[in-house]
């Protein structure tokens, strides 16, 4: 079976008509511009699924081998095109399994609507089978959720789910329904919705805090700026360009925010964190002025807060006011969207170079080259790298990848050295850190951009936990490129236990299967690579396949992702090795 992308325009509809509940969800999703939902049948969904067979030529959807499969599915679609990505499953333990991605998307501010079928309505509270309470469970995990009971409540709850997941800072809602609502029949008519009482997704941006943020930066010597997703999530990549060029402000990334400006931009010093590059890390301690935009000052971005940053005046660009002062104490809060907020400032911002300032970062960045980046991307021991794995990829695919990478060193070490020279190509678990994550988002990503290459980064531990959707690739034919780099260990883990637990390497030690046959078996073109002398055309051939083509590749076991920060450590106590 081909892959099939059906592009359906958003509309409202404006005429009624007697439907049932089931049909009406179908409706609500086509309505919302929904070409492809990721899902599991069970019997209390099953009356949508029947609609959805009926509806095959406007809406495809994927079943996925598991309904956590479906969310990361769900996810990657979302996080590279930019819509809402939908994931449906059954009552109970279907319901349940999509916890774990409908958290994940909340910390990451992903736009995602879950749908969940649900025991009829004279049963809710009985403990009847395969009944849970899911909008209990997932109220903690979601932006809002809402359980449907009558069919004549399915139009207006679709439309503000979509309306409240994709708008301000997005995120997951969940949409549960019972069995009865979804045979009752109604009289249907669908309206989007436009905005809903007492919920303000955008905060009014204020001119006085813009002023004062523009005459911070002005007056700054040392001025750096830290961005995230926010950038991306607000479509301001062109805006946050243009502000840093004319303010000539070295700029250093979270790593959900990579990729909104090119790795090779000149004023990009690279990423902050615990794995971060050295330069930004040791100088965050040395700014005098700190311009966070689009992120929410995670603690491993900031290492230990009572030493962050301490000697700089922060200001603060935020859609989100409850992330304002929430773990660092601002100067200034420029709240609002980001592409509206740095459109304003521009004007209000003086053209500077900061060279005095801009050549402490290259000074650091030769120690970290000389002692990290050379042996990781030009090794000359005998056992392959994690990085010149991902050197390759860059020369092979010319960094126009989208790079899907799972929970781990090797994560890390794809956040480091990938090349990002379009927007919305690093695609990961930042917040939650779910190991699993990069299968069925690559499959997701890959979907929602076919244009796009999609390399999908994963360990032998994380790609193991979500290892069934070779499945859901198998009978799509969908043409993701696999990489998993196989170490035998828990890489991080381990990388912990051997720095901070004298080497007790405590269940993190794996064994593994033949994961070229698995590929194999599931229809897809594998490969292994131990040597170093076969990497360069493995990586080619990969890239060349025009199918979905798995590569392992055996890295060295005990190889440790540098720089690192220590858990409660300064962000200026980063350690080389």
């Amino acid at each position: 079976m081909e892959t099939k992308t059906i592009k359906n325009e958003s509309k409202d509809t404006q005429t009624t008509e007697r439907i049932s509940g089931s049909e009406a969800i179908i409706k609500c999703l086509l309505a919302e511009g929904v070409d492809i939902l990721y899902g599991y049948p069970g019997g209390a969904i099953m009356p949508v699924y029947d609609e959805l067979y009926k509806y095959q030529d406007q809406l495809h959807h994927v079943l996925t081998r598991h309904e956590q499969g479906a969310t990361h599915a769900a996810q990657g679609y979302a996080r590279i095109s930019g819509k809402v990505g939908v994931a449906i499953a059954t009552s109970g333990p279907g319901a349940t399994n999509l916890i774990t991605g409908i958290a994940d998307a909340q910390i990451d501010s992903t736009p995602m609507v879950c749908i969940t079928g649900q025991v009829g309505s004279h049963l809710l509270g009985s403990d009847a089978f395969q009944e849970t309470d899911i909008v209990g469970i997932s109220t903690p995990v979601t932006k809002w959720n809402h359980q449907i009971t009558k069919a004549s409540e399915i139009p207006e709850v679709f439309a503000k789910a979509f309306y409240i997941a994709k708008s301000g800072r997005p995120g997951p809602v969940l949409i549960d329904i019972t069995k009865d609502a979804q045979f009752e029949e109604f009289d249907f008519k669908y309206e989007k919705c436009k905005g809903v009482r007492s919920y303000k997704p955008v905060p009014d941006t204020s001119e006085k805090t813009l002023k004062a943020a523009a005459d911070l930066i002005n007056n700054a010597k040392r001025p750096l700026i830290v961005w995230g997703q926010g950038v991306i999530l607000g479509q301001a990549e062109e805006e946050f360009k243009a502000v840093i060029e004319k303010a000539g402000i070295p700029s250093a990334w979270t790593i959900l925010g990579a990729s909104a400006i090119p790795t090779s931009h000149p004023l990009n010093v690279g990423m902050v964190g615990m794995h971060g590059n050295y330069a930004p890390n040791v100088l965050t301690n040395e700014c005098d002025v700190l311009i966070a935009i689009g992120m929410r000052f995670d603690d491993r971005v900031t290492g230990n807060l009572a030493t962050y940053a301490k000697q700089a005046k922060i200001v603060h660009f935020e859609i989100d006011p409850a992330e304002v002062d929430k773990n660092v104490k601002t100067d200034v809060a420029v709240l609002g969207d980001a592409k509206a907020s740095l459109k304003a400032l521009l004007p209000l911002l003086n053209a500077n170079s900061h060279s005095e300032w801009h050549q402490k970062f290259k000074d650091l960045y030769e120690i970290e080259f000389n002692k990290v980046i050379k042996n990781d991307l030009h090794p000359t021991k005998e056992g392959l790298t994690m990085g010149e794995v991902l050197k390759e990829i860059n020369i092979q695919t010319k960094g126009e990848a989208a790079i899907v990478s799972d929970v781990g060193q090797h994560q890390m070490i794809a956040c480091r050295y990938a090349d990002f020279n379009k927007t919305k190509s690093n695609i990961t678990s930042g917040g939650l850190g779910t190991m699993g994550f990069a299968l069925p988002a690559a499959i997701g990503a890959k979907m929602a951009a076919p244009e796009r290459e999609v390399v999908m980064i994963a360990g032998d531990g994380g790609y193991q936990m979500t290892i069934q959707e070779l499945g859901t690739i198998f009978q799509q034919r969908v043409p993701v490129k696999i990489v998993v780099l196989n170490n035998e260990f828990l890489g991080m883990v381990r990388q912990w236990q051997q720095l901070f637990f004298d080497k007790r390497y405590a269940s993190t030690e794996m064994v593994n299967p033949d994961f070229v046959a698995i590929a194999k078996g599931y229809g897809i073109d594998a490969k292994q690579v131990s040597k170093r002398t076969d990497l360069k055309d493995a990586v080619k051939e990969m890239i060349d396949c025009d199918g979905p083509y798995f590569l392992e590749v055996r890295v060295e076991k005990e190889d440790n992702v540098f720089p690192m920060i220590p858990t409660g450590a300064s962000v200026s106590d980063i350690r080389l090795e």
